[in-house]
């Protein structure tokens, strides 16, 4: 083989190696922006029951003449020992108008456990209307053996919700979040 064919075969490697470097961190690249694409996705088109984002102003404006029934619901994953229920199963509200409810978390094992719950809104349309302004949900939730504990959730619909929809449901799920009860179970 010549020398001149040689440095054609390094040169076509070489450029071989650098397009598939980029491509790697291309493909890196789109990886790592898929999960705030999609929770932006899921967000304008309330797919998957997501809130609106929480919001710091207080509402208290409200739509006097319609009211609105928001069924709370949970459940918890079968790997997180927790009974996790809703204080009250409905409420009545007006759109615009800020309300408060709680659920109560108690931790039946013998052991420290953290949790996450994930919310969902139904029907899905009314997720985009529907926001919370304080939530148990924004962080992980950590119980002692046999603690329980009362979490609060604050939240308005807003005005603009569709005419046709007067049954919101809040529903949770609470997952148990493993690596975390590890390092609660070891201690700082």
């Amino acid at each position: 083989m010549s020398q001149n064919a040689s440095d054609r075969k390094e040169t076509n490697t070489a450029r071989t190696a650098g397009k598939l470097a980029l491509l790697a961190v291309a493909m890196f690249g789109f990886g790592y922006a898929l999960v705030p694409l999609y929770d932006k996705f899921c967000e304008i088109t309330g797919i998957g029951g997501r809130t609106g984002d929480a919001v710091a102003e207080v509402v208290d404006a409200g739509d006097s003449d319609r009211t609105i029934q928001v069924h709370f619901d949970s459940n918890v994953n079968s790997a997180l020992a927790w009974e996790f229920r809703p204080m009250e199963k409905f409420m009545d509200i007006q759109p615009g108008r800020m309300y408060e409810t709680a659920y109560i978390a108690h931790n039946r094992s013998d052991r420290t456990l953290v949790a996450q719950a994930v919310p969902s809104v139904a029907p899905g349309q009314a997720s985009l209307y529907f926001n919370k302004t304080e939530c148990f949900c924004f962080e992980q939730q950590l119980l002692a053996p046999g603690e329980s504990r009362e979490m609060p959730v604050r939240f308005y619909v807003d005005e603009k919700l569709p005419g046709g929809i007067d049954l919101i449901t809040l529903s949770y799920i609470v997952y148990k979040n493993e690596d975390a009860t590890e390092q609660a179970s070891v201690g700082p």
